[in-house]
């Protein structure tokens, strides 16, 4: 009896903790993160998804160290940002966050808009309807109320994993691919599984899930039930992104049908997988980039809040945080009306965002690390020697990624002259 009311308590405890890990791990896939996942499973099939298992890893421990931090200080990132490295890195991580976060915030909102036009609604009408509800929401809301919006928003990510079993692929072809890394000289495909591993770290959710720790309350002597939030938001992100590479490669990749968009996966499904399964695509999308559009604007709001001082917090009031509510709200304007500006390129918006976004990682990456390691900010809870070491394995990783990623952007041949060098 006794241990039934153990696990009984335990079980409490984690529901009563659970939501920051969760709700980050699953608006790191976005629209952009989607659109990635679908144009690898459609252009090279399942040999991509060994990535997903190391992508996972990857955010498993950065968002740990994350919430570990947040729990232990009581600070978000920003905050020890500027404590432990002085005003002018926390200006310059601001900066750039503020610019990329803008242009993500675009790009989440042009998910929205493509999600409604799927099943035939105007994004002039389903953007700003859309824009005016999550600001609604959250302006209005406390914490507790919108952290239970964000979870419901997470359930609908299911759509993904239904339209992956919808479409029947061959399951012994995909776990052989699964567990077994493809290696290629191709350039493409290369800078395909970069990006496939890059997409699943961003700068905003590092912030993000840090900022959501404090502003719950969660403490030091919570976080055993904290880092379960954390592996089981990772572990089903890991898994989302696994079926839309899934669906996608026994469908577009097994017809040599290319896509370029997420509307395009979306709308190729349907007479090659069904109608469901096309709709549950696109519905997956509008709850991805729902999400996405509440959390990037938030995570922004609270990162620059924290870096100078301002009072912030959902369950604050405007009079009371007025800097935070209006910082989220020109976010969410600018972010919505550049998708209803005539003309713009929102392909050019999104892709700007993310080489700020691969500016911004590696130094908030260092930054993480440093503060994590530090005993005199974590006390017993700073990573362990053998723990450090892995850390810095992978941290090292992403870093190198991103900057291969960011140099093949801006020299289209260096990826090649990279791999001549490494061959010879």
């Amino acid at each position: 009896m006794k241990l039934v009311t153990g696990i009984r308590g335990r079980i409490g405890m984690f529901l009563a903790v659970m939501g920051p890990g969760i709700i980050t791990a699953f608006a790191d896939n976005d629209a952009g993160g989607i659109a990635t996942y679908a144009a690898a499973g459609a252009k090279y099939g399942y040999t991509l998804l060994f990535t997903m298992f190391v992508a996972t890893i990857c955010l498993v421990i950065a968002q740990e160290i994350s919430a570990r931090t947040g729990a232990v200080t009581g600070k978000g990132l920003a905050d020890l940002i500027r404590e432990q490295f002085g005003v002018r890195w926390t200006l310059f991580a601001m900066v750039v966050l503020l610019i990329a976060n803008i242009g993500t915030t675009a790009s989440e909102f042009s998910g929205i808009a493509t999600s409604f036009e799927i099943v035939g609604v105007n994004k002039y009408i389903s953007v700003p309807v859309t824009a005016g509800i999550i600001w609604w929401l959250v302006v209005k809301g406390s914490y507790d109320r919108i952290e239970r919006i964000f979870l419901a928003l997470c359930v609908t990510f299911i759509s993904y994993i239904v339209s992956g079993l919808l479409v029947n692929p061959p399951w012994h072809e995909v776990l052989i691919a699964s567990v077994t890394p493809s290696f290629s000289r191709d350039t493409e495909f290369l800078l395909m599984a970069i990006g496939v591993i890059g997409t699943t770290i961003t700068p905003w959710g590092q912030f993000y899930v840090q900022a959501s720790i404090v502003d719950k309350g969660i403490m030091a002597k919570d976080y055993a039930y904290t880092r379960w939030d954390v592996f089981v938001g990772s572990f089903f992100t890991g898994l989302v992104a696994f079926f839309i590479i899934v669906a996608t490669a026994a469908t577009l990749y097994s017809n040599n049908i290319a896509i370029e968009t997420v509307k395009d996966a979306a709308v190729a499904l349907e007479p090659l997988a069904g109608k469901y399964a096309s709709m549950l695509f696109a519905f997956g999308l509008f709850g991805a980039s729902t999400l996405a559009a509440f959390i990037l604007p938030l995570s922004t709001a609270y990162a620059v809040c924290e870096a100078f001082g301002f009072e912030r917090g959902i369950s604050k009031s405007y009079e009371e945080a007025p800097i935070f509510f209006g910082l989220y709200t020109s976010l969410i304007v600018v972010g919505a009306g550049l998708v209803l500006w005539p003309g713009l390129s929102l392909y050019h918006v999104m892709l700007t965002s993310q080489v700020v976004n691969g500016v911004l990682l590696p130094p908030i990456l260092l930054f993480m690390m440093f503060i994590a390691s530090d005993r005199s900010i974590m006390g017993d809870y700073a990573n362990s020697a053998v723990y450090n070491g892995v850390c810095w394995i992978f941290t090292v990783m992403l870093i190198l990624l991103t900057m291969l990623l960011l140099a093949s952007m801006a020299v289209p041949d260096v990826l090649n002259t990279v791999m001549r060098y490494f061959s010879m």
